[in-house]
């Protein structure tokens, strides 16, 4: 995915919250899918992620993370212009 990062979330997801305040933090934009609303996105998420049914699922440029791994996101993030 170029441009953007985007996170497959649920509801009440403490990891998910965690994200998305990380990502808003660094300031830049991000899409936030709601897989629990929309079947294709989970569906979506399951086939980025190698089958993952938990949140959340992280897509940043061409990398996947499963869950919270702030780390790891902080040197993916290096691909978007805007974080």
């Amino acid at each position: 995915m170029a441009g953007r990062a985007k996170i497959y979330s649920t509801p009440g997801c403490n990891l998910c919250d965690q994200a998305k305040k990380y990502l808003s933090e660094k300031g830049g934009d991000f899409d936030l899918v709601d897989v629990t609303r929309d079947i294709e996105a989970f569906q979506q998420m399951q086939k980025l992620s190698g089958g993952a049914r938990t949140a959340p699922v992280i897509s940043i440029c061409d990398k996947v993370f499963v869950g919270f791994k702030k780390k790891d996101i902080e040197e993916a993030l290096s691909c978007l212009r805007d974080f």
